[in-house]
């Protein structure tokens, strides 16, 4: 690794008007690391407004510091990385309107559709087909660089890295339990043991285990003192009319938006919830489900949440249209244009996301331990072996080590157990090319087994047609 002061990272998706907008903001603030980030996007001219709006931030916040730089060629950009960070989009918001709305017509109904159910199965086709060229030219250019993957499917994109170069160093970020510290800080306040908006989520410590968001807390504190009992009453008074507050609401760099956002109100109604499903599913299995509710639900038998629009609503989250997606970055790509061409200013906020902590305790800029996702080597001792799963792990100079849960009680391994294999079946198919496993994955799907097989078979043809993966099936 290079020098702490001067690091290099490649960051793949780097025309992202989401994740690289944090990322850049965030870097106004910290003041030990320092270094290039290359941006290297198939979307050449947004990587480079992106260098334009990343420089002339550090130039007015934190001069001297970091240097962006467009790069077209993924080769020049991954040479010398000490890191290499991944957002991209698998496809299109074309190709996602034909996982989240093209269902519909079958009435299945999904509420984010990018990791679970029939979109996240048809989005994972996709994915597995870029992640694994990103393995091979991560393998070819950097092969000692730390990975760090933003995408959704997460474990299926930190799975496919793993399987294409068996050597890497990559592991998944995601913010879903930092959301539920949040609600857990709030359950606190609301008993009386802290005045409102005084505790940090940080300082709410989680044994969090499971799967991307569909992850569980069976262990929670803050000091010295057990949060279960405090939840159980928050949970009581707020589980039929929900509650909407700290941690009701995704952060901003979720689902494609921004703080910037002119009509927040809309995108609240699309990515807000009232914990109604993690709620219920706390009176169900006494643990704390660390997901958004649209993700949660997703996970679950199909009749509990999602079984129609109406069941939806009454359950207190909503179901996001791809056209809302499609509207908002026609909004940020102008947004974009205003910050390069000086027509406006980025005000840089802390995103509360902890990846330039984590690459500053991998540098050895101190200790950390927080949530990740990882192949299996037994800290998720009741899932297979190798699947990745998410667990809390503790972050040192250029070590990760996941730390071992109990696992999980058997009636909630149950649920979560399916999703696991469903991502290693959809991942062998694609590496295999063989499509009728990949089907047979799709058909396993709890709103797929509703319809009539010919009905399953006419959704799946349709999709991949749709989304343009069908030449990949029989490929040598």
């Amino acid at each position: 690794m290079t020098n702490n002061n001067q690091l290099k990272i490649c960051y793949i998706g780097g025309g992202s008007r989401n994740w690289a907008w944090v990322l850049m903001q965030d870097l106004t603030f910290e003041k030990e690391l320092s270094g290039v980030i290359e941006l290297y996007d198939i979307e050449f001219e947004a990587a480079k407004t992106n260098e334009l709006i990343g420089n002339t931030l550090m130039e007015k916040y934190n001069k001297g510091r970091w240097c962006f730089h467009a790069n077209a060629s993924l080769q020049e950009a991954l040479e010398g990385s000490d890191f290499v960070f991944v957002s991209i989009l698998p496809g299109d918001f074309n190709d996602m309107a034909v996982d989240v709305h093209t269902p519909e017509r079958y009435d299945i109904y999904q509420s984010v559709g990018d990791t679970a159910g029939v979109g996240g199965l048809i989005r994972a086709i996709r994915a597995i087909l870029q992640f694994r060229e990103i393995a091979r030219a991560v393998k070819r250019y950097a092969p000692d660089a730390w990975v760090v993957n933003y995408t959704n499917p997460m474990a299926i994109c930190v799975r496919t890295l793993y399987r294409e170069f068996p050597h890497v160093k990559a592991f998944g970020c995601c913010h879903e339990v930092f959301n539920t510290q949040k609600l857990l800080a709030t359950a606190l306040e609301k008993a009386g043991l802290a005045p409102e908006g005084t505790i940090k989520r940080e300082d709410i410590k989680t044994r969090v285990l499971g799967i991307n968001h569909f992850t569980w807390i069976d262990k929670a504190s803050w000091k010295s003192i057990d949060i279960f009992p405090y939840y159980k009453q928050f949970v009581d008074a707020y589980a039929e009319s929900g509650f909407r507050g700290a941690g009701s609401a995704t952060t901003f760099a979720a689902g494609g938006t921004s703080r910037e956002d002119p009509d927040e109100a809309v995108r609240l109604k699309y990515f807000s919830s009232t914990e109604r499903v993690k709620m219920d599913l706390f009176h169900r299995y006494g643990l704390i489900a660390a997901a958004g509710d649209r993700h949660l639900a997703e996970f679950c038998p199909y009749s509990w949440y999602l079984a129609n629009p109406a069941h939806v609503e009454s359950w207190g989250f909503a179901l996001t249209p791809v056209s809302w997606r499609i509207s908002n970055q026609k909004k940020l790509k102008k947004l974009a244009s205003t910050y390069s061409e000086g027509a406006a200013a980025m005000t840089p906020v802390e995103s509360g996301e902890e990846g330039i902590a984590i690459v500053k305790s991998l540098v050895g800029l101190g200790n950390l331990v927080t949530n990740v996702n990882m192949p299996n080597c037994g800290q998720m001792p009741d899932l297979p072996r190798e699947a990745v799963v998410e667990t809390n792990a503790s972050f040192s100079r250029d070590d990760v080590q996941p730390l071992v849960s109990e696992g999980l009680p058997t009636d909630v391994r149950v649920l979560v157990a399916p999703h696991v294999l469903a991502q290693e079946g959809i991942i062998e198919a694609v590496f295999e090319h063989d499509r009728e496993k990949a089907f047979r994955v799709f058909s396993h799907d709890s709103a797929v087994q509703k319809l009539p097989l010919s009905d399953a078979r006419s959704l799946f043809d349709e999709m991949c047609a749709k989304t343009r993966v069908d030449g990949i099936w029989g490929r040598a």
